[in-house]
């Protein structure tokens, strides 16, 4: 009758086996014991309304004040305030606590200030436990007693493992001063540009001949209508003169291993035929090349060029490239005859063409890796209702922008692609692939955020190249919450006079004549409109590039459905992934516009600096920690580690009769381990448990909950 009722093994009876009582006494007495060594403190946060609105945080603090180990506990506005730490600072040193327990919000927001704060006060980071009572309690929860109990529940939790917490150091790893960015857009460019104006080396990995993205592509920038590529191509030719930066481009990233601080990378060159290290980008092996036939890419698919070509004029690097695909002369290889065509190669002056270069992989160590793998404009063929697959005339928003661009396949003139006539009707469709809450297998449920801009900005470049052009635009809302945005879109109506229509396009039929009939629905004036139209211009949905889920594999790190990589935090941590020395900077996080991408790459560099900085990183203290004698060498732990950190060695153990067993067992690179906790789960055994998240304690926070 002299012990706690929490702990009283309820399950004993008179048909238990003597040793299962004494093996559950013995436990509770262990247990006891450290309750009697331990003093532990509980402080419960309002956070404002976001707790005390639900919870009653006076009767939490008084209850888990009753809890045998706990000799303080309170109730404060803000723990996470100057104040609330100096409370908690200044209980630690006066009541000698052993351990804190926070009743707060989740620790991913504030765990490592309320750690830091007791380090300041002389107590070990790791003997600070938080107890989530907000999003799992209050948030979830409208009942004031049920919402109270359950914070109570997870208090008690949190105490419980707070007693069984052991003091965790972490240990020291040397850090690789080069950082890798993923991706040569304008987010790339920025990161990499910003890490080398720090003085680290840095190396850029595209999947395209050339770096630049899409904004290479664009005529004009909203909403300042500045020329797209007088921004994008300095800052490409800043990047191929800084001696800190590599571009590697038409590569793409293989193999990733490592942890932050020392990632190992395997990048695939692709063979482009030609030797980057000897061509001059003169462009005389183009002129003499036969093949005129090549749809070109750059252009959308707009025109054509030759087999082998430079993608564009300010390309970098500017290095001309071969298609294999389309070269008479690779595939007269590919037949066996190695006479066929070669004009490129007797053209050549410097000797850069090379048909027989192969594709490599090297590798390479980096402390940093910054995501930039930007978007891609949504598959506009699953939209036949707008008959892109059936008119030529009906085309993509970014296809309208290379026939703006002076560089484009029109060189500037706006020309129908199917008769190269001046269009006199335009009619602008948005959210094409975006906001298709009815249809989500066809288009994406989220804004794309950039697509009402950027029609604002084609309605005004076209009026006011093409006066006498008429210009409707359907939309469902126009959205515009940029600076100066709102401004802009005015400008397009009340100075441009472009007519807005709210409703949604129904269908596009191709005429007889060549025009575009357009059957949209009008919810202003509630009726049907027919449009007769020289051309249709979708506003396609943006969607992260196909490479992101291949990558964010690789990268062990995290995408949300939509195949965008998902940050650390969306408030606190917006450029950092889940996965610690990764940062994400542009549109493989989410859609943005260019001043959004360039703040975010700025920002992604400026944390991966911080890294790479300093000479050596703190490891995680919480890693998996075998248990030799208990390993049966199975490799159940090895084959699910997803950081490579499990490998097994052969040890000596001492057997019957003093005899020597050599026995299979594992064990754990603690400077790789992350401490997922995935081993722990998979060991058959129980031999892999886990620094301050071990088996006892986990089910000793069970044990409190039940």
């Amino acid at each position: 009758h002299h012990l706690d009722p929490v702990q009283v093994p309820e399950h004993l009876d008179d048909d238990m086996p003597q040793q299962a009582i004494v093996s559950a006494f013995r436990k509770y007495k262990k247990l006891r014991w450290h309750r009697i060594m331990e003093r532990i403190g509980v402080f419960v946060c309002h956070c404002g309304t976001n707790i005390a609105g639900t919870v009653d945080v006076e009767k939490v603090a008084e209850e888990l004040g009753k809890v045998p180990g706990v000799v303080y506990s309170t109730h404060y506005t803000y723990m996470c305030s100057s104040a609330g730490q100096k409370m908690i600072e200044d209980h630690i040193k006066d009541d000698k606590l052993t351990g804190v327990v926070l009743c707060s919000c989740s620790p991913r927001m504030h765990e490592k200030t309320f750690r830091a704060c007791a380090e300041r006060a002389g107590l070990n980071p790791y003997k600070v436990e938080v107890a989530n009572i907000r999003e799992q309690c209050s948030w979830v929860m409208k009942d004031m007693g049920d919402a109270t109990e359950k914070a109570i529940a997870l208090g008690k939790a949190a105490i419980a493992k707070t007693i069984l917490d052991t003091p965790l150091t972490p240990g020291e790893t040397p850090m690789t001063k080069r950082a890798l960015v993923i991706g040569g857009g304008i987010a790339g460019i920025t990161a990499a540009l910003d890490i080398a104006d720090a003085g680290f080396p840095v190396d850029i990995v595209e999947t395209k001949p050339t770096v630049g993205g899409k904004m290479a592509q664009l005529d004009k920038t909203f909403p300042t209508l500045d020329c797209a590529s007088c921004i994008v191509t300095p800052k490409m030719t800043e990047v191929s003169q800084n001696p800190n930066i590599r571009i590697l481009s038409y590569s793409e990233v293989q193999g990733v291993r490592g942890y932050i601080g020392n990632f190992e990378i395997d990048i695939k060159r692709h063979a482009r035929y030609v030797d980057e290290t000897k061509c001059t980008g003169c462009g005389a092996c183009i002129e003499k090349c036969p093949n005129k036939k090549v749809p070109n890419a750059f252009n959308l698919n707009l025109n054509n060029r030759k087999a082998i070509d430079i993608p564009f004029a300010q390309a970098v690097p500017k290095v001309a490239n071969i298609d294999a695909n389309y070269c008479l002369h690779m595939k007269g290889l590919a037949n066996g005859k190695d006479n066929v065509c070669g004009f490129c190669e007797k053209a050549c002056a410097a000797g850069a063409i090379d048909f027989h270069q192969k594709e490599q992989v090297i590798t390479e160590k980096y402390g940093a890796i910054i995501v930039a793998t930007g978007y891609n404009p949504i598959d506009l063929k699953k939209f036949d209702e707008y008959a892109y697959s059936q008119s030529p005339d009906v085309v993509s928003s970014l296809e309208f922008e290379r026939l703006c661009n002076a560089s484009g396949p029109t060189n500037g003139h706006l020309l129908r692609p199917s008769d190269g006539k001046e269009p006199k009707n335009i009619v602008f469709v948005q959210c094409v692939g975006s906001r298709c809450s009815a249809d989500s297998t066809k288009g994406h449920e989220y804004c794309s955020k950039i697509c009402c801009m950027y029609t604002a900005k084609h309605a005004i470049l076209t009026r006011d190249h093409y006066p006498d052009t008429n210009i409707t635009v359907f939309y469902i809302d126009v959205r515009t919450p940029g600076k100066n945005f709102d401004e802009f879109y005015r400008r397009a109506v009340e100075q441009y006079g472009v007519n807005y229509i709210k409703g949604q396009v129904g269908k596009v039929t191709p005429l007889p004549d060549g025009t575009l009939d357009v059957q949209g629905s009008d919810l202003i004036l509630n009726r049907q409109v027919h449009i007769k139209a020289d051309m249709v211009v979708l506003a396609a949905s943006i969607e992260a590039d196909k490479s992101a889920r291949p990558l964010a594999t690789m990268l062990t790190t995290s995408m949300d459905t939509n195949d965008f990589f998902l940050e650390a935090h969306a408030k606190l941590r917006p450029v950092e992934s889940p996965t610690a020395g990764i940062f994400l900077a542009g549109c493989c996080q989410g859609p943005k516009d260019i001043p959004e991408t360039v703040a975010q790459s700025s920002g992604a560099a400026a944390k991966a600096i911080c890294l790479l900085i300093k000479d050596k990183l703190k490891n995680n203290p919480c890693t998996a920690q075998p248990d030799e004698n208990a390993c049966n060498g199975c490799g159940q732990c090895a084959n699910v580690c997803p950081y490579g950190a499990i490998s097994y060695v052969d040890k000596d153990f001492r057997g019957p009769n003093r005899t020597t067993i050599t026995r299979h067992v594992s064990q754990v690179n603690s400077a790789m381990c992350q401490g997922c906790g995935a081993c722990t789960v998979a060991c058959p055994s129980g031999a892999m448990d886990l620094k301050g998240f071990s088996n006892k304690q986990i089910l000793a926070e069970v044990d409190s909950v039940l």
